[in-house]
C-alpha cells in the first residue's frame, strides 16, 4: 500500500516537472527567431467611459514580430500557434496610459497600456517602456503607401 502511494506521488511530481519543462521549451522555441517581448493583451477592451473599465480580461503573454504582423502567444499554454495575430496595416493606436486600479495588480510593474483598434475590435496592449518604443517604431516603419495611425 505504501509502495503504491509512493509511486503515485512520484508520478505526479514527474508530470508536474514535465509540464514546467514544456512551458520553458515552448517559450524558447517562440523566442528562437528573435524579436520577442513580454506583452499583456486585453481583447475586446472597454471603451473610454464604459462602466466595465476594470482590470479584468488581461492575458499575460509573449509577442513576436514576424514581418508585417505581431503574433501574440499566451504564456500559460502549450499551443505552438499564436493566440492572436495583429497586422501592421490594421492596427490603429488610439492612446496610451498608465495602469490604474485593479490593473496595477494584473500587469507587470513597469507596464504602460496602449489602447488600439484592430479591424474594428478594441484591444489594449500592456508592455514595458522599451517594448512600447520598439512597437511604435515598428508601426511607423511601415512600407511606403501603408496607412499608419500612431497616437
Amino acid at each position: 500500500m505504501v509502495l503504491v502511494l509512493v509511486l503515485c506521488v512520484a508520478a505526479v511530481v514527474v508530470l508536474v516537472l514535465l509540464g514546467l519543462f514544456g512551458f520553458g521549451l515552448r517559450r524558447r522555441l517562440i523566442q528562437r527567431s528573435g524579436g520577442t517581448f513580454d506583452c499583456s493583451l486585453r481583447w475586446g477592451a472597454p471603451g473610454p467611459g464604459d462602466p466595465d473599465a476594470s482590470g479584468k480580461g488581461w492575458g499575460y503573454g509573449v509577442a513576436r514580430y514576424n514581418g508585417d504582423r505581431v503574433e501574440w502567444f499566451r504564456v500559460f499554454s502549450y499551443s505552438p500557434r499564436p493566440r492572436r495575430i495583429l497586422e501592421r496595416a490594421a492596427i490603429q493606436v488610439t492612446g496610451r496610459r498608465a495602469p490604474d486600479g485593479e490593473e496595477e495588480l494584473a500587469l507587470l510593474s513597469d507596464a504602460i497600456v496602449l489602447s488600439c483598434v484592430h479591424r474594428d475590435t478594441r484591444l489594449e496592449l500592456a508592455m514595458s517602456e522599451d517594448a512600447l518604443t520598439g512597437f511604435l517604431a515598428w508601426l511607423e516603419a511601415a512600407p511606403p503607401g501603408q496607412r499608419v495611425n500612431v497616437a
